[in-house]
Order: C-alpha cells, then structure tokens, then sequence
C-alpha cells in the first residue's frame, strides 16, 4: 500500500502513502489527533507527551515502519526548535527586561493617565497590543490583570468593559503577530516572508482588535455586569523600585524589533535585487534574529540602567526570562515534530490531492482545520503547528503575499472559541472571578469574534493583493 520515493528514501524518513491509501491515512491522522486530544483533555497529559506520543500513534496506524516514524519527529522537533528556539528564548527575555524593570508599567500608568470615561477601553487594548508584542500570552494577562482590576475598581467600570479591550489585544497579537511562538512557527512551516507576514499581520490585527476588544466588551457588560473581585492585588514589579524607564524609550525598545523586520520587508519589495549592498544589510539587520537581539541588547541599556539594574541583576533577569520558556519550547518543538510526521506519512499531500476537487479556497481550508484542532486539543499553539503541516503543500505554488496570508489563515483558525479545555479559559475565569458560564459568554465569545472577523479579513485581503 506504501511506495519509497527518491526524496524519502534519501531522507530515511517515513514513506508517503499513494492515492489509494488516502482512506486509510485519513483514518489514521484522524485516530493520531484522537490520540493527543484523548490524553490532553481526558488524562490531563502534558502536551509535549501527548504530540509525542501521538505522534507514534500515527507513524503506527498509518503502517510506517516506527524507526522511520521517530526519525521523522526528532527531524522535525530539531528543525522547528532550530528555526524559532532562539526568537522564543530572545523574546522571553526582552518581555522579562520589560516586566522587571518596571517599563510595563510605565507605559500603562502613561497611558491611562491621559485616558478616562469613554477612552478607557481603547487605552486598555492599546497598553495590551503593545505590551502583548513581546510578550507570551499567560506572561501579558498575569503582567495586566492588576491594572484591569485597579482600573475597573477605582473608576467604577464593569469588569468586562476594561478587561475584555485588554484580552483582545493580548490574544490577537499572540495568534496573528510575529514573533509570537505560533506565528513564528507556521511562517517556518510554510516557508512565508516573516516581514511581510508581520505587516499583513498589524493590518489584520488593528481592526480585528477593535471590533473584537472595545466594540465587543459593551455587549460583554451587559451579558455579563461583574464589578472587579474584591481581593488583593497583585504587586506590580515596580513598585520595588525606586526608579523606572521613560515611556520613549521602553515604547521605542519594545517596537524595534517590529520595526527592523517591517523596514527589512519594505526594502525588499521596493529594491528586489539580491546584490544591492543596501538590500544585504537590511536583510542582515531586519532578519529575526538580529531584531530581537538588538532590542534585548539595547532593552539593557534603556530598561535595565534606568531602573537601576547592576550587571548581576541584569544576568539574573536573563536567566530568569529563560527558565518558564523550557515547556514552551519543548510543545513547539513537539508540535513540529508531529507536523513532520504528518507531512512524510503524505498527509499534507493528501490534503492537496484532495482539495483540488473542492471548490474551497485553501486559505478557508486552512482556517477550518485550524479551527476544528483548536476546538479538540484547546491548544492554539497545537493548532497553529499542526494546522501548518498539513496544509504546508498549499503553500507550494503561492506568492509571497499569499504565503502570508495562510499563515494569518492558521493563527486566526487557532484562536477559535476557546473553552473548557483550554488554559487560557480557566486563567481568565480565575483571575477575574466568573462562573464558566460567564467565561463562556464573555472570552469564548471574544475569542470566536477575533478567529472570525480575522479569518474574513484575511480571505478579504487575498482578493486584492
């Protein structure tokens, strides 16, 4: 039923399945995901275990020899890991300098000290889009729930009202912007341009965040009308501190990453010619790499001196920013391990032969495969690797735009109606004191309205670029 073509054999990973094992292989993707979802949701398995296993399951009930089947993951988990691993490790560590030091709160009390009454909401999706751009999703909601509730309290605002616009900028800017964990992975999975996909990105991520973030949480407040948790609040790291980053320079720091890989897209669209000096170094300076290394370093400078950081504080913020990250690097790297299992089985391929005779256009395809792996494993991380694996093939014969937009396509599908099997569900409800039916209204539905009014955007977009 199994044919080694050329290119496998020459990669001693596992074989592709022929045409007429299509039935088969679906069976076997389809019982590998009931595998991960199984020992996720019902035996509460870490997910670096569950990819991993499930990724022997699928090798297994897709007739691969299981040799081939581990060559495939651990090729797969060490290029994943080789491709984002050090962009993960740089950006924990900027959002460490940033929390640390004190610039986080710099730049919400100067933000909200210029905002009040009906601005409010847009103050808070704003100080969460940009905070939200180094920083994980779990690290930016335990860094701003103190403010949304010491806003919401003193000013006397539903709940709803200032914490959703801060959850929605969070969550788009984890799902649709580089150099988040997801997005990150599937650019490498698909082979798209991470500046253009950066750019794409923002405009998808601006209306999205408003529709999803201040629009949304009126209807919210009125679902679901909860003052802030009488509780206490959480110390916020400056208030250690004597003293704390500027506003310029923390915004400037946290931005120049962002604007290195735009600059970097905008001269190769506007030069395109791979020998021209100036196109090089920008291509050097604008790589992701280099961005994120450049904002870490310069984040010394202008975030850590500022607050009075000594050389052995700065190294122990360092180190402290790497150690939470080990988990999230090993689901990511297990994610692109099960992602290249998917792809040497020819499952990806299968999914192309498949789609031609669909009237479908690949970029919905790709969203609702993201959406139905992010509704089984409430992972949008899982989601987002193993949605881009398969689809990867699509990719082939793309343009660089539309590359991009397929993994917009993903990370929206991703961030699909989170519920009870999902962690980011159950953090929201914790720290803000709702009962799960009051989650369910007020973040599942947000979450619905971002994958939703993203993924629309998206299909939009590819109709005129």
């Amino acid at each position: 039923m199994t044919r080694l073509s050329v290119e496998m054999l020459a990669a001693d990973t596992v074989a592709p399945i022929t045409s007429a094992g299509h039935a088969r292989l679906g069976i076997a993707v389809l019982l590998g995901f009931a595998v991960i979802v199984l020992l996720i949701t019902k035996f509460k398995l870490h997910a670096f275990l569950a990819l991993t296993i499930g990724s022997l399951a699928l090798g297994a009930f897709a007739g691969a020899p299981l040799d081939k089947v581990i060559t495939s993951f651990t090729t797969g988990l060490g290029a994943t890991v080789a491709g984002v691993g050090v962009l993960i490790a740089l950006g924990a560590i900027l959002g460490k300098l940033l929390a640390d030091s004190g610039g986080a709160d710099q730049i919400v009390d100067t933000i909200l000290a210029k905002a009040g009454g009906r601005a409010m909401p847009w103050a808070m999706v704003l100080i969460a889009s940009v905070v939200g751009l180094p920083l994980f999703f779990e690290v930016g909601i335990v860094l701003l729930i103190p403010v949304v509730l010491m806003v919401a309290k003193r000013g006397n605002y539903s709940l709803m009202r200032i914490g959703i616009p801060a959850l929605a900028g969070l969550s788009v800017m984890h799902g649709l912007v580089p150099p988040h964990p997801g997005p990150l992975v599937a650019i490498d999975a698909v082979h798209a341009n991470l500046g253009v996909t950066l750019a794409l990105g923002v405009l998808v991520a601006i209306p999205t965040v408003i529709i999803a973030g201040p629009l949304f949480s009126k209807v919210a407040a009125r679902w679901v009308d909860v003052q802030a948790p009488d509780r206490m609040l959480p110390q916020r790291p400056s208030e250690e501190l004597e003293n704390r980053p500027g506003f310029g320079s923390t915004l400037a720091t946290v931005l120049l990453p962002v604007a290195l890989m735009l600059s970097k897209a905008l001269v190769d669209i506007v030069v395109d010619d791979p020998a021209d000096t100036v196109q090089r170094v920008f291509d050097v300076v604008g790589s992701p790499l280099i961005a994120l290394l450049a904002a870490v370093l310069v984040g010394m400078f202008t975030l850590g001196r500022p607050a009075g950081f000594s050389r052995e504080r700065l190294s122990q913020t360092v180190e402290k920013g790497l150690m939470p990250i080990a988990g999230i690097l090993l689901i990511v790297g297990a994610g692109g391990g099960f992602k290249q299992t998917l792809i040497d089985c020819g499952a990806g391929q299968m999914i192309l032969e498949i789609s031609k005779d669909w009237s479908i256009p690949a970029l919905l395809l790709a969203w609702l495969i993201a959406v139905a792996i992010r509704l089984a494993t409430g992972s949008a991380t899982v989601a987002t690797v193993s949605a881009a694996g398969l689809v990867a093939p699509l990719a082939a014969d793309m343009s660089t735009a539309h590359t991009a937009l397929l993994v917009l396509a993903i990370g929206s599908g991703s961030l699909f109606f989170s519920h009870v099997n999902d962690a980011g569900f159950w953090l929201v409800k914790e720290y803000f004191g709702l009962s799960v039916g009051q989650t369910l209204k007020t973040w599942s539905v947000m979450e619905t309205i971002i994958s939703v009014v993203a993924g629309g955007l998206v299909l939009l977009l590819s109709l005129v670029i």
